[in-house]
């Protein structure tokens, strides 16, 4: 009898599942993950909830009401190749591989409060929402793990329609926390299970400019490093110190001077945000620092950053914030900042002044999760 109620239960899990997937920020690295150096990026509580019922039909019937759009998907798709942009179905092509074969349909609504193309990562949200959902349904070969996940996503967003992104997104948000991701071979990674006391989004308002902007700052840092890889055997950008760039410099052109400094320099102020990290205590004020000096970098060299960014960054600074920083690809998108204890509302009232969309306290989240 035991038993049997254990079996009945499954199987009503499986009628109804509710996949859950944070947002993320990046607090160090941006644009470095392309180029297989390390970034520090949390989950942030702000999430996108993807509730399945299981139907009669074989298709998974979705509505995405925040955005007004509906599909269908035949669950028996051959899904040859994918339209550019399509994760859903991209998703189920990549699944595919790892065994993971859908034989039931679902009647799936996606919803959420993160703010759509603002560099917070809805899109990789949702697929690492859809890519869980279908994983608890129908299995796979493979053991299911945070990590596993996180993989799968990466190989639907990225890897199938050949975009120059790296892992931090579909990672950070599939494990959660405060992530340090090794982006290169090797893909190790350490979490930091804290909190950050402060921890503000803002909104820009202004739709960033993802693939355009990757495409052309990943180009020119990745001409800089094979210059520099023609003329010194054994070159890694990885060993480069900031004491050396300018040396090293001399080998370039100078329009590509700039991303070279960009990445060694971006690379340096990781490194030593990761050891702040690592401390007993953490020291939001130098955290705040570090974001300071790269977010110099990520104006000043790699120039992705628009008046209206600039204006709310300078605001939250103006009135105390330890640090503030652009997120993301650029040219638009949010900003992260760190207030002070008692002055959170006072950073957030001036990121609007500023000419913000929206402001708002946020805290490390744990990551994506069946409820």
């Amino acid at each position: 009898m035991e038993y049997n109620s254990m079996i009945l239960n499954k199987v009503n899990r499986k009628s109804k599942l509710i996949s859950f997937a944070p947002g993320r920020t990046c607090l160090f690295g941006d644009h470095q993950d392309y180029l297989g150096l390390p970034v520090i990026a949390c989950a942030i509580n702000r999430h996108i909830k993807l509730t399945a019922l299981k139907n009669e039909e074989k298709t998974f019937n979705i509505n995405k009401p925040d955005i007004g759009k509906k599909r269908s998907i035949d669950i028996y798709d051959e899904i040859g190749s994918v339209e550019k942009g399509d994760h859903l179905r991209s998703s189920l092509k990549v699944l595919r591989r790892y065994g993971c074969i859908p034989n039931i349909g679902y009647d799936i609504t996606i919803s959420g409060n993160l703010p759509i193309n603002a560099g917070t990562s809805s899109s990789s949200a949702v697929v690492v929402s859809w890519v869980q959902f279908l994983l608890e349904a129908f299995g796979a070969d493979d053991k299911i793990t945070p990590e596993l996940i996180s993989q799968i996503a990466y190989e639907a967003e990225v890897l199938e329609h050949g975009n120059p992104g790296g892992k931090m997104d579909q990672y950070s948000i599939g494990l959660g926390n405060i992530m340090y991701l090794e982006t290169g071979e090797n893909n190790s990674y350490e979490l930091f299970d804290r909190p950050i006391p402060g921890l503000i989004i803002g909104e820009s308002g202004i739709p960033k400019e993802t693939i355009g902007v990757l495409n052309e700052l990943k180009e020119n840092a990745w001409q800089a490093i094979h210059t520099l890889a023609m003329c010194h055997e054994n070159f890694n950008i990885e060993n480069v110190e900031k004491r050396n760039v300018k040396k090293l410099s001399h080998h370039l052109p100078d329009r590509l001077e700039p991303f070279f400094y960009a990445a060694v320099s971006n690379h340096d102020i990781t490194k030593k945000a990761l050891s702040e990290f690592k401390k007993d205590h953490l020291d939001v004020e130098k955290i705040g620092v570090l974001m300071n000096e790269h977010h110099a970098i990520l104006r000043d060299f790699l120039k992705i950053t628009l008046p209206k960014i600039d204006c709310m960054i300078e605001g939250a600074l103006k009135v105390g914030a330890y640090g503030a920083k652009i997120v993301g690809s650029g040219k638009g998108g949010s900003i992260v900042a760190i207030a002070p204890e008692g002055k959170e509302q006072q950073v957030i009232d001036e990121i609007i002044k500023a000419g913000g969309k929206d402001a708002y306290l946020v805290k490390v989240d744990p990551g994506a999760r069946i409820l």
